[in-house]
């Protein structure tokens, strides 16, 4: 994803920084390609991060969130002091930042788009949805409007509020992709066959942002509240994802590569935002809990695995 938005932002003065040196060496050599819904290929600064010298005033931070302490800690001396860092991530990825940046430095960014690594160099766009973009800011946001003329140059820009973006992509992540690494099923198949599972997992979201005082859910030029919140909602769920034909979780992915996946710090943000509030997730609860088993070879990786999650009602 951090790849796929530096190529969309080629006309920017960018470093790319992964510690993948196959990634890097082709990057250099070849340029960064994006391939799928646009095709792409800009010449770019590919670095190690033992190769990162001096200070910027800006980082993207785009790395797993299993990964952000670590990577955090890192990067902290390459941020000049009067510098901000805007993170990509899923989840609510601005709380554990907050224990290196002071919050007003702070800024969150949601992408609509999902894109898979091909080969090194390569990156291919598995959605159709176009390029959306939600930016808010966690502290006093004094450079949103600096920050948002750079980001507006990625694709159709929406400034808002940080928690209401937060939660509107955290409700489509939390439900789809923890249920795609459970079952093997792309977002469309998904939302085609297990519409009463995914609209239960979105709508304990829901309750969650409510709570924390969200009046909508902005996402691709929509609410997700009054879309996915109302009577129509199941028969809308398979229309909305009809341009994720191709998309499956990219916890799937780390799992089937027999690596830990992000759970803890997607869904399970969404339960512990939750708990903070007194509002209960049993779905999502029982969701996350399955997708350990998946991960410890207690599960298989299938569809009917779907049914050892319980609905109540």
């Amino acid at each position: 994803m951090g790849t796929s938005l530096g190529i969309l932002l080629d006309e920017m003065s960018l470093d790319f920084v992964t510690h993948d040196a196959a990634h890097v060496e082709a990057m250099n050599r070849d340029g960064a390609t994006i391939e799928g819904e646009v095709t792409r290929c800009v010449k770019v600064r590919a670095k190690l991060p033992s190769q990162m010298e001096g200070q910027y005033d800006l980082i993207i931070f785009a790395v797993k969130q299993r990964e952000t302490h670590a990577a955090a800690s890192f990067i902290k001396p390459f941020l000049k002091e009067d510098g901000c860092i805007v993170t990509v991530q899923n989840g609510l990825p601005e709380i554990e930042l907050a224990k290196f940046f002071d919050r007003d430095r702070i800024y969150g960014c949601t992408l609509s788009w999902s894109a898979e690594t091909v080969s090194p160099g390569i990156v291919r766009v598995t959605s159709e949805t176009g390029f959306h973009l939600g930016l808010g800011a966690y502290g006093k946001g004094s450079r949103l409007e600096e920050i948002s003329l750079l980001f507006a140059h990625a694709g159709v820009l929406t400034v808002g509020n940080l928690m209401e973006l937060r939660f509107a992509k955290l409700s489509i992540n939390a439900a789809f992709s923890t249920l795609s690494a459970v079952s093997g099923l792309t977002f469309y198949q998904l939302a085609k066959k297990q519409k009463k599972l995914v609209l239960t997992l979105m709508r304990e979201v829901f309750a969650v942002a409510r709570a924390y005082g969200c009046e909508k859910l902005p996402q691709n030029g929509y609410d997700l509240l009054k879309v996915f919140d109302g009577l129509f909602a199941g028969a809308l769920l398979p229309v909305a994802m009809n341009d994720y034909r191709e998309t499956r979780s990219g916890m799937l992915r780390d799992i089937e590569a027999g690596k830990r996946c992000d759970v803890d710090y997607v869904a399970g943000a969404a339960i512990r935002a939750g708990k903070e509030k007194g509002v209960e997730l049993p779905v999502m609860t029982s969701a996350v809990a399955l997708v350990h088993d998946v991960e410890n070879g207690l599960a298989e990786i299938a569809p009917d695995t779907l049914k050892l999650i319980e609905i109540a009602g």
